[in-house]
């Protein structure tokens, strides 16, 4: 499964401003990669555009053997009078109770099963928000800032069982945190503005997994790469 995007671009109606310009760049190997860039950049723009959730750009998207995407962003909301144990129940598929059962504590949630969503802190309800799309069926999830508000031995225990026990999908990882990017991801697409060509540099990351150590020397190279791709 390999996702390749080729001349992609995008203008908003309203907006003389261009998002994209001839954007190309290829993700070929499942598990994290990432979308890199300061604000405004378009990142959020291309997830809802891999979504279908956004039309009215030219160029070629090719997802050969991946069919099902979801967006996972962290602004997203449930039912605030609805108790947080209930409605994962709910939207469990039949057959995955066990994948619910050990991702509640990998993601810290014991306690927040018998409360509604609304009493949830932020960091809280996005935990919530991003497992309950971890039970679904996906090829490719993609995140949007989902674990924001999420403290950072909270994040990276996450992230690495996430990445354990998925490893044939596909997740991109959207974050401003270089660190972040530049430890737990493979290849990210740092995008530039369209003024910019070409708009995306892609930079290998280390991968870090539960079962290899990052070597620190190789993770600030990347974090360089990244910085002067960026700049």
């Amino acid at each position: 499964m390999c996702l390749q995007i080729r001349n992609l671009t995008l203008k908003y109606p309203a907006s003389p401003n261009v998002v994209f310009r001839d954007l190309s760049f290829d993700l070929t190997e499942p598990g994290f990669n990432a979308l890199f860039g300061p604000s405004g950049v378009g990142k959020t723009s291309l997830a809802r555009v891999l979504t279908g959730d956004m039309r009215g750009f030219s160029g070629e998207i090719a997802h050969e053997g991946m069919k099902t995407f979801l967006y996972s962003y962290n602004t997203e909301r449930l039912p605030g009078w609805s108790a947080v144990g209930r409605h994962l129940d709910k939207v469990t598929p039949t057959g995955r109770r066990d994948r619910l059962q050990d991702l509640v504590p990998v993601f810290g949630l014991e306690d927040c099963l018998r409360q509604r969503f609304s009493q949830l802190s932020l960091g809280q309800q996005n935990r919530v928000n991003l497992l309950r799309y971890l039970l679904q069926d996906f090829d490719l999830l993609i995140m949007d800032e989902s674990l924001a508000n999420v403290d950072e031995l909270t994040r990276e225990k996450i992230i690495l069982q996430v990445k354990a026990l998925y490893p044939r999908r596909h997740f991109l990882y959207i974050s401003h945190n270089v660190v972040e990017v530049s430890k737990f991801c493979r290849d990210i697409v740092v995008l530039r503005g369209a003024e910019r060509h070409p708009q995306s540099v892609v930079v290998r990351g280390q991968d870090a997994r539960l079962d290899r150590e990052v070597d620190r020397g190789r993770l600030d190279q990347s974090m360089l790469e990244i910085v002067n791709a960026s700049s």
